[in-house]
This record gives structure tokens, sequence and C-alpha cells, in this order.
């Protein structure tokens, strides 16, 4: 099950920070994040749904939640959590997710604007809504702005506790997102993302997808998406989703 956690934003300024801090900054709905942070004190929650249908032919859907906070800065903290119905199973609480977003100023043309991600994942999911590993991730991000088009990449890591007989010890992940205004307020977003091989006892082949759909700027403070996602190959599930990115106002002094 693919559950879309860090994703891209409806209109042309995704690669820039916003100089209005009370203007969301989705990260919905891509598999990948951009390198720019929640403005200090904001906050801005992300609740999506996303239908699976996979390689096995089996059935399920989850609502994905985030939870951002600025810190100082160009620091953001995040809380993540998955409300999962696994097939054949009914709605439960999925593992928990401690996230933090580093930003750093632009570094030219080649590089763009950077920012370092780091992950915590808990186990508190209960049966298979759980991969019953504590996971450590690290995130790389680029961000460009090509005329209107903006542009995502992102590498990243994670190591998880464990025997590997759960999930792989070591996984690794490659995005490139790009979003583009149609005519305001609607955008388009496109994303290609991959997960290379892994090796274990729960090791799998890659698996690569595409992912795309409309963006809609409700306002400067919210934003909805909607689309879906295609396998093109391993055993990535195919899938609609919708969400929402709100902004929540000042929330700390």
């Amino acid at each position: 099950m693919a559950i879309l956690l860090f994703p891209l934003v409806a209109g042309p300024a995704r690669a820039q920070a916003p100089p209005n801090p009370r203007e969301a900054q989705p990260e919905r709905p891509t598999v990948a994040t951009h390198a720019y942070a929640v403005a200090p004190g904001y906050a801005e929650l992300e609740a999506g749904w996303e239908w699976d249908h996979n390689s096995d032919g089996t059935r399920g859907w989850a609502v994905p939640l985030l939870l951002k906070v600025g810190i100082v800065g160009r620091v953001q903290a995040g809380l993540q959590l998955t409300l999962l119905q696994p097939p054949g199973m009914g709605l439960g609480v999925g593992d928990l997710a401690l996230v933090g977003k580093r930003g750093f100023p632009s570094v030219g043309p080649l590089l763009g604007d950077l920012a370092v991600q780091a992950g915590l994942k808990l186990p508190i999911g209960a049966g298979v809504r759980s991969t019953g590993t504590t996971d450590v991730s690290l995130l790389l991000v680029s961000s460009h702005q090509l005329g209107a088009v903006s542009l995502d990449l992102n590498l990243g890591y994670t190591r998880r506790s464990g025997s590997g007989g759960a999930a792989p010890r070591n996984s690794t992940l490659v995005t490139v997102a790009g979003g583009w205004p149609v005519a305001s307020p609607l955008g388009f977003t496109v994303e290609v993302f991959a997960y290379p091989g892994t090796s274990g006892p729960a090791g799998s082949p890659a698996a690569v997808a595409l992912l795309g759909g409309p963006t809609w700027r409700l306002s400067p403070a919210a934003a909805l998406d909607l689309g879906g996602i295609v396998r093109l190959t391993g055993s990535q599930a195919n899938a609609v989703y919708a969400g929402i990115t709100w902004h929540l106002g000042r929330l700390l002094p």
C-alpha cells in the first residue's frame, strides 16, 4: 500500500518560499517534498484519502495526516500519522512519525534551494498496519523554479530495526516532481517516484510509478488536490487520492 505522506503545491510558487507567512505550502499530493518550511510560529495541516488497488488484486485505503509547525528560521517540525484499512480489515491506526526539516539559502541554479529532512518512525500500529520496526530516515531535497514550472528532486534513505523479516532493513527512494499553473486557481502536478530493489527476507524488486492530477488553490490558506497513481514496474499499488492542505494560522508565539 502506497501512502502519500510527502506531497506538491497548487500554483506557480511551489519552488519559492511565499512572502506571506499565512500562505499554505502543500507537500501534498506527491511523494516528494519541497525545500521550504512553514513560517516560525505558524502551523499547517495536510489530510488526504487514498484508495489502493494492490498488485496482488487486493484493495485497501488510507487516511494520511501531517501536522507541520514552523520552529525558527527555515526549520520545521512535523507529526505524521496514517489511518489504514488493509484488505479485509477495518480502519485502524498505523505507525507514527516525527519529521524535522531544515532548509538552506539558494546555492545557485544547479542545486537550487536545498533542505535536509530527517524522520523517526515509531511502531505504534497494530498487526499489518505496522512494520513493527523503528525507522530512521534521511531525505535530501533540491527545489527549482523554471519559469512557471516548479521542480522538486528528492533522494532518501531509510534504516529499520529488526531482522528484516517484516520489512527490509535498508531502503531508498528517488523522486522527481513538477507542478505548473493551468488557469488560476487551477494547477497540475506530475511525479515519477522509484523505490530501488531491496534485499533480505522481506526484500522486493524495484518499483516505479507515475503520479499526476490537478490542484486547486481555494485561497492563500487552503489548497485541494486529487489524482491517481499508475504502476510502471514492481509491486507499487495503483491508486486514486484526494486531499487538502489548510494553513491553521499562528500556533506558537
